[in-house]
């Protein structure tokens, strides 16, 4: 008996450490599948905030791209009354005489700044009347002419006098550039912003010793600047774009308040805790989470504005932008957790009725957990039913076993007629065909895989026409089970709006690098589209080469922005009309590091500012900066040298005439393995023979034309 007794205890104890070990695991699963869950809704919430922070910034430059725009509107208005003749040279005369009087001069230029001002907006809500130079007046907005000393010649009828801020600006602004004044309370209690430009003699070089005068502009900013924060079509109730400024220890709110606070009327403290305005002055471009002058917390971006001295911040109130996403979060959060317990509960059901003595028991047991299951899946329905991907699980011939509503709507059938139906069938042939090929590779690899396809797609609208839509798709296998053979999980997300954008910010970044080039071109005529023809000379080359689409990329954009550090370089050496001494090639070198540091900061899609910095380094490492042969040099780098040097000799210049290319290729080849990478010659050599470089370039040994 005390046999059988121990026997039984110590099958009890082994009963008992089988439990407890079960139950441990049980315990561990529940805990890693809850870490996972908050995990999940933590990366869900930063690329909320990541969406946010693009969405924002969108906005953000489109207000500050109208204020920019707002700003030249003005200038341009003023610096037609500057460049006319007329104006020059009764300026030229009344700046002599002295007294303006009666004389016609003053009587002609009196006119000409009251039509402008009229026209262009600078005046007051109430016209008042004209009156003289030397004369005090009490106007709030205008046009005037001043002198070379800065007095006034003539003005329009509501032109305040020269004293106080205006006066202060008018004296300070730097001789023979045009200027902008900050926000200012006019005399009339009206925000207001003044415009200086200067005047120079009848066919004078633009200096400031051929400065005669100036035109200065005086406008009420309520009507025009202040509409341009308010972002067409925004639905946003909360969101709100405002101007702020420094103003010492404090910060300004130069524009009003969507809660009617009148402009520079607020003034807070700018080391208040989280203030977004003190944000947007510290870090302009930057994202953040602050809190604004209401102390309500907001999301926040900011742009600075070119040549004065505000921030443009665009913010929104974080329960406002992030309720939608919060709410989503939480349901999946509750429905994961039930998930979990759902799970446990099945696996704490399994284990205790397969450890069951009683058979029947067991199987009713188990009848009853297989509808558990069957709840759980159609509870799965229900949970991706709730996401926006698509989600389907494919066998390897592509036919559909099981998806979620995303899915049934896109393939326009029911749910039941979507059931075992081939993939071909519902998304046509040819997609379908490659959809099952990514099936097999996927089953045959087993690992997981991804793509990036575009559907075409019946439109929503009445036309009912195609549209394209691009989508990433996430492929993860599946293995066989003893009711169900191997499969393909796939998640494909609609990603067509990010592709759009990232192709308009590419758009974006031509038109940055375009514009670049051309401020280099203005500055050095005479090798006028140098820049342009090495960036396409160096896309043929990676293209020959047969380089990835980003490669080649980067390296025409390096080719266009290589000479941008031209801008530092004297002008009468980047216009000298015959050879340049050793000290001016020396200059002209070391402009090509300038440029490599003028766009170090940019965030470029490909190593542009290293491209730059080595292209003067040669192959047998005898180059500059040194340090660099061979393949340790960028390939780009190693592409836009072959390209930069076979423009530098068949483009003409003011003191040469353009090489013929035959001779250029003797040159780059006699060179290969010393400056020059072969395989890079070799490509250049070959895009010129075999495909229409010769003809396609022809036109690089004209002589550029000056365009001043």
């Amino acid at each position: 008996m005390s046999n059988s007794g121990a026997e039984v205890d110590k099958s009890g104890r082994r009963t008992m450490s089988r439990m407890v070990l079960t139950g441990l695991v049980i315990f561990a699963i529940a805990v890693a599948g809850v870490f996972a869950v908050f995990q999940f809704t933590d990366n869900e919430r930063a690329r909320e905030l990541k969406r946010w922070q693009l969405r924002l910034g969108v906005v953000a430059d489109s207000r500050l791209a109208d204020i920019q725009d707002w700003i030249k509107a003005q200038f341009k208005e003023l610096t037609d009354v500057a460049e006319n003749e007329s104006v020059q040279l009764y300026v030229t005369i009344l700046g002599e005489n002295g007294d303006t009087g009666e004389q016609a001069e003053a009587t002609y230029l009196r006119n000409l700044v009251t039509v402008v001002a009229e026209r262009a907006g600078f005046r007051p809500e109430v016209a008042v009347a004209a009156v003289r130079a030397n004369v005090e007046q009490t106007g709030t907005a205008g046009v005037a002419i001043l002198d070379k000393t800065g007095a006034m010649i003539v003005g329009s009828p509501a032109m305040p006098g020269l004293v106080g801020r205006l006066a202060a600006f008018v004296q300070g602004a730097e001789k023979g550039k045009r200027a902008v004044s900050d926000i200012f309370i006019g005399t009339s209690g009206v925000p207001a912003v003044a415009f200086l430009v200067p005047v120079f003699g009848v066919q004078e070089d633009q200096t400031a010793e051929a400065q005669i005068g100036a035109i200065l502009g005086v406008k009420e900013v309520t009507n025009e600047l202040y509409p341009l924060l308010r972002q067409p079509g925004s639905i946003d109730e909360t969101a709100e774009a405002l101007l702020v400024r420094h103003s010492g220890a404090v910060i300004e709110y130069l524009s009003p308040l969507a809660d009617g606070t009148p402009p520079l009327k607020l003034r807070l403290a700018a080391d208040t805790p989280m203030l977004a305005a003190s944000f947007a002055l510290r870090s302009p471009g930057g994202f953040g989470r602050m809190v604004d002058h209401s102390d309500t917390e907001v999301l926040v971006t900011a742009r600075a504005v070119p040549q004065v001295p505000w921030a443009l911040l665009y913010k929104i109130d974080v329960a406002e932008a992030l309720a939608e996403s919060e709410t989503r979060l939480k349901q999946l959060v509750i429905a994961f957790l039930l998930i979990i317990v759902v799970v446990l509960i099945g696996m704490a059901a399994l284990w205790y009725y397969g450890t069951s003595r009683r058979a029947t028991e067991a199987a009713n047991r188990f009848e009853q957990l297989a509808k558990r299951f069957e709840n759980q899946r159609d509870f799965m329905h229900l949970v991706t039913d709730t996401q926006p991907n698509a989600i389907v699980i494919y066998d390897a011939q592509g036919t559909y076993r099981w998806f979620n509503k995303v899915a049934v709507e896109l393939s326009g059938l029911d749910r039941d007629s979507l059931r075992g139906k081939p993939v071909a069938s519902v998304i046509g042939p040819v997609q379908g065909k490659r959809l099952v090929g990514w099936l097999r590779d996927c089953l045959e690899k087993f690992e997981p895989m991804s793509h990036t396809h575009t559907v075409s797609h019946q439109s929503m609208n009445a036309t009912g026409m195609e549209e394209e839509r691009v989508y990433s798709s996430d492929l993860i296998p599946l293995p066989a089970s003893d009711d169900e053979p191997a499969g393909v999980l796939v998640v494909s997300q609609d990603i067509t709006e990010s592709v759009q954008e990232r192709m308009r910010r590419e758009r974006i970044m031509r038109q940055l690098v375009s514009t670049l080039v051309s401020v280099v071109d203005r500055r050095d005529p005479f090798s006028a589209n140098h820049s342009v023809r090495v960036g396409m000379v160096s896309r043929a080359i990676a293209s020959e080469m047969e380089l990835d689409p980003e490669l080649g990329e980067a390296a025409e954009i390096a080719g266009n922005l290589m000479n941008l550090g031209k801008i530092a370089v004297p002008e009468q050496v980047l216009t000298k009309a015959e050879a340049l001494s050793e000290a001016e090639i020396s200059l002209i070198r070391d402009s090509i590091l300038a440029s490599a540091d003028l766009v170090s900061d940019i965030e470029f899609d490909g190593p542009i500012a290293e491209t730059i910095r080595q292209l003067q380094e040669n192959f047998d490492g005898s180059g500059m900066p040194g340090g660099l042969a061979g393949e340790e040099i960028l390939l780009t780098a190693r592409v836009v040298s072959v390209a930069n040097a076979f423009v530098a000799m068949v483009s003409a210049r003011a003191y040469r005439p353009g090489m013929d290319f035959d001779r250029a290729i003797r040159i780059l080849l006699d060179e290969s393995g010393k400056a020059f990478d072969r395989k890079a010659v070799s490509a250049l050599v070959n895009y010129l023979e075999n495909r229409g470089g010769r003809e396609a370039w022809k036109s690089f040994g004209t002589m550029a034309t000056p365009t001043r």
